[in-house]
């Protein structure tokens, strides 16, 4: 398989190399050459696969000819060991729970596929890379987690200071060896902007083998696509058309939402959902996109994503038709007041306690709902346990709440981490000081 920069003055590449570069020389984004069409037998029986199964298939597609099938059945095995579960809560309405994995959100699925796919590929080769992410919440824990104790690979996670919550500040600053944390004094386009300036750096980055794990690399994405797919195999009997609503920051997401439905699963609508940072929610509107210098601050910390990394990715996914994209994605945006109202009425209406950004998913459904007659099976994703934003949903609920034991454990834990000011020169000279 090759893949292309959305940018089109790379050349294209091979998967593995596409992975570990993560980011092309012309500060693109890779994409396949083609998404791969999965064949019409799959999809008249994929409710009759388990989710590792499934997993497979798709990862297959983009891997054959890389990694033999019993070496990349082995890594599913290992690194998607956990559920996906969609949570019926009413009428043609379930809740798509992507909390169960070790860091208890969705990026679970993406950074521990990564991290198996890429020391599959270390090991064959006797290589080490340096491993750099910028995280608005969840990513640097879900990266921490899931690269942790492998073998060459080294970790620096950059986030914002004072804009995640303090359990995922100790996802990411407590676990050490291997894994490292830097705490910028900014928001997280700043963490990105450093992390993608390193990147251009050629001569830093030959030097450390610099590989990145956002969502801005491929190898995070396919993973994705898994959730997606188990659940339309889960919902099809319904024989309702299909509508995701995503809670949307970088957009990688939603992306792999795009390639699933490009790999020939149906989806009748995708709702793209965002808290006041709503670029794309604008665009899908005008047609025209600004960014958002510097992201606003909101409760959903980690949708606080002024300037979108994988918007690029959507487009090209989509030919680079406004048109084509605004046909099959909805886009709306909400407030913190709006959100804890949202966070409420689930509470309310349904019993069952949400995250701020899974209220906003759920308020971006029911806004398309409002305009729409035909029957639907909706799904609204959860992208991490309401325990990770414990102080701001429990003021919402005027209620306490249980905290899963893992989550409990962190707060009596050590932070570690490295104050910098986001200043690319200090970064530079940091990482010249680990050659």
């Amino acid at each position: 398989m090759r893949l292309f920069s959305t940018n089109k003055t790379s050349p294209s590449v091979g998967i593995e190399e596409a992975i570990f570069q993560g980011l092309p020389p012309d500060n693109g984004l890779y994409l396949p050459d083609e998404i791969p069409v999965l064949p019409e037998t799959f999809w008249e029986t994929c409710e009759s696969l388990s989710f590792q199964d499934i997993a497979f298939v798709i990862a297959n597609a983009f891997f054959k000819e890389e990694i033999p099938a019993e070496d990349l059945e082995g890594l599913i095995q290992k690194s998607m060991d956990f559920d996906a579960p969609s949570v019926k809560i009413g009428d043609d309405l379930y809740c798509l729970e992507l909390f169960h994995g070790p860091s208890m959100a969705f990026k679970d699925f993406g950074a521990r596929f990564m991290a198996a796919v890429m020391s599959y590929f270390l090991e064959k080769k006797n290589r080490k890379v340096h491993i750099l992410v910028a995280t608005s919440g969840d990513t640097g824990g879900a990266v921490a987690q899931g690269f942790f104790g492998q073998s060459n690979i080294d970790v620096h996670i950059l986030y914002p200071s004072g804009k995640v919550s303090d359990i995922q500040e100790k996802q990411l600053t407590t676990l050490g060896e291997n894994v490292k944390a830097i705490e910028v004094d900014g928001t997280f386009d700043d963490c990105q902007k450093l992390v993608k300036t390193a990147f251009l750096d050629e001569e830093l980055r030959s030097k450390l083998n610099l590989a990145s794990a956002n969502s801005i690399n491929i190898a995070r994405l396919i993973p994705q696509a898994f959730y997606f797919v188990y659940t339309y195999s889960r919902l099809k009997e319904k024989h309702f058309p299909i509508v995701f609503s995503v809670p949307s920051g970088n957009f990688g997401n939603l992306s792999a939402g795009v390639i699933a439905h490009k790999m020939g699963m149906p989806v009748h609508r995708f709702i793209a959902a965002t808290n006041v940072n709503k670029v794309v929610p604008e665009y899908l509107k005008t047609g025209v996109y600004e960014s958002i210098e510097p992201s606003v601050s909101t409760i959903s910390n980690a949708m606080d994503v002024g300037n979108p990394s994988n918007f690029p990715r959507l487009k090209a996914l989509f030919g680079d038709k406004f048109e084509d994209l605004s046909a099959a994605i909805s886009g709306y945006s909400f407030t913190d007041e709006e959100t804890k109202q949202g966070i409420l009425e689930v509470k309310n209406m349904y019993d069952y306690v949400v995250c701020p950004h899974t209220a906003i998913a759920y308020l971006g459904l029911n806004k398309y709902l409002e305009n729409t007659k035909e029957r639907v099976s909706s799904v609204f994703l959860s992208t991490a346990h309401y325990a990770k934003f414990l102080p701001d949903v429990e003021a919402v609920i005027g209620a306490g709440l249980p905290v899963p034991e893992r989550l409990e454990e962190l707060l009596d834990k050590e932070k570690v981490a490295l104050s910098m000011k986001p200043d690319y020169s200090l970064f530079r000279a940091y990482l010249d000081d680990l050659i």
